[in-house]
């Protein structure tokens, strides 16, 4: 149900909203130690207003309370670790307790979001300028089996109409894609059967039509159920065909290139420019004047994804907590692997909340443009308050080493 605004268009639910978003943002894609998902909240309340950040602290629930939103959907999760009580005595359970109290929702999406399209990559890699993009690391598709039954050519509709209702023939943006023949099928019913067409101990002939359907292999089940449900047949012919796997358009990081290749400082600069300050700023490691053009870009901590860097063959490689020895370790080899030529991939180093930001209003975008489809409307906000936790940073000496 939705709430009827006073400009006539209804406000979503919670529970609608929270089905929209893990339409965008799978939890089925998140990490298996991540928490994504609803945290807090009625699924039944009205939401009209909904607030964008990256952190679940406290200046953003104050931010919230005070421009009255109904939820806040934040980046990273506020229970990632167990906990076992949220007792108003704890720093996250007085959170959970004023979220409460002030009515607001809190709705987390990080590894799902991380990967997704539309998510904290590709958002990352439009916002310094890089086209043509691929995955850094492609997610594998989602295996699917393909169902194909033999049903009298009277019955073809009902099939296709319950094995669509079961999740079978979802091509995406497409629903209900079926793919039909006709032919002839013979059979011949014992005198223990029942059958729908035909008597005992006397071959049928029946013009049948192949129906061929994809689904989900986790619908396995359901899809199979429904078609038993909607067969006329006592034992109906079959089969379930699971088909080969192969990488989605999704995955972890985005690969792509710049339209115009700068050099490394002022590549730098121009990263710096598209994400908010920070204490941190942005740091780079390789020759000032090496050229970039082919970048990989990854939000969040990215010192793990060093190798597939290095296999995308690219000039430059923008990510955030590079810590000194695998960052070390990386511009090592890639001086001894240059041989006098570029020690590429050159290293960009964001603060981590910098390179999440440009995430949110992506986020919020696409939440609007989704319940408007659906006929209803939320006024979106993307926080601008910097939950970096730095706050400062003071100068070396200046007879430092060099």
């Amino acid at each position: 149900m939705t709430d009827q605004g006073a400009n006539g268009v209804g406000s979503p639910t919670l529970a609608e909203v929270v089905e929209v978003l893990d339409r965008r943002y799978p939890p089925g894609t998140a990490e298996s130690w991540d928490r994504v998902g609803l945290v807090v909240g009625d699924p039944a309340q009205p939401v009209r207003r909904v607030l964008f950040a990256v952190d679940p602290v406290a200046d953003v629930v104050d931010e919230a309370v005070a421009w009255g939103a109904d939820l806040v959907v934040t980046h990273h999760p506020l229970l990632l670790r167990g906990v076992h009580q949220v007792a108003a005595t704890t720093t996250k359970g007085a959170l959970v307790h004023r979220l409460i109290r002030a009515g607001v929702g809190l709705y987390a999406a990080h590894t799902n979001a991380d990967v997704a399209t539309g998510g904290v990559a590709d958002a990352l890699a439009a916002a310094i300028g890089l086209v043509d993009t691929r995955p850094l690391v492609a997610a594998p598709a989602a295996p699917l089996d393909k169902h194909v039954v033999f049903v009298p050519v009277t019955h073809t509709e009902r099939l296709v109409d319950a094995l669509a209702a079961a999740g079978a023939g979802a091509v995406g943006e497409y629903s209900r894609c079926a793919w039909t023949t006709t032919g002839e099928g013979t059979f011949t019913p014992s005198a223990a059967a029942n059958p729908a067409i035909g008597a005992a101990g006397e071959p049928a002939r029946v013009v049948e039509a192949r129906v061929e359907m994809v689904a989900p292999r986790r619908s396995r089940a359901a899809v199979l159920a429904a078609m038993r449900a909607a067969h006329p047949y006592e034992e109906p012919a079959f089969d379930v065909l699971e088909l080969a796997t192969w990488s989605g358009p999704t995955g972890t990081g985005r690969v792509g290139r710049l339209p115009v290749a700068t050099t490394l400082a002022g590549f730098a600069q121009a990263v710096a420019d598209a994400v908010p300050a920070t204490v941190q700023g942005v740091r780079f490691a390789g020759a000032p004047d090496g050229r970039v053009e082919s970048v990989a870009v990854l939000g969040g901590s990215g010192d793990s994804f060093f190798d597939q860097v290095r296999a995308a063959g690219v000039d430059a490689y923008v990510t955030a907590d590079l810590r000194h020895h695998p960052a070390s370790e990386q511009r090592e080899q890639a001086l001894f692997e240059a041989r006098g030529g570029a020690a590429t991939p050159y290293l960009v180093d964001l603060a981590h909340f910098a390179s999440e930001w440009p995430w949110l209003s992506n986020g919020a975008a696409g939440l609007e443009a989704d319940l408007a489809a659906l006929g209803t409307t939320v006024e979106t906000r993307v926080s601008t308050r910097r939950t970096d936790p730095w706050t400062g940073r003071v100068a070396g000496r200046a007879d430092a080493p060099a």
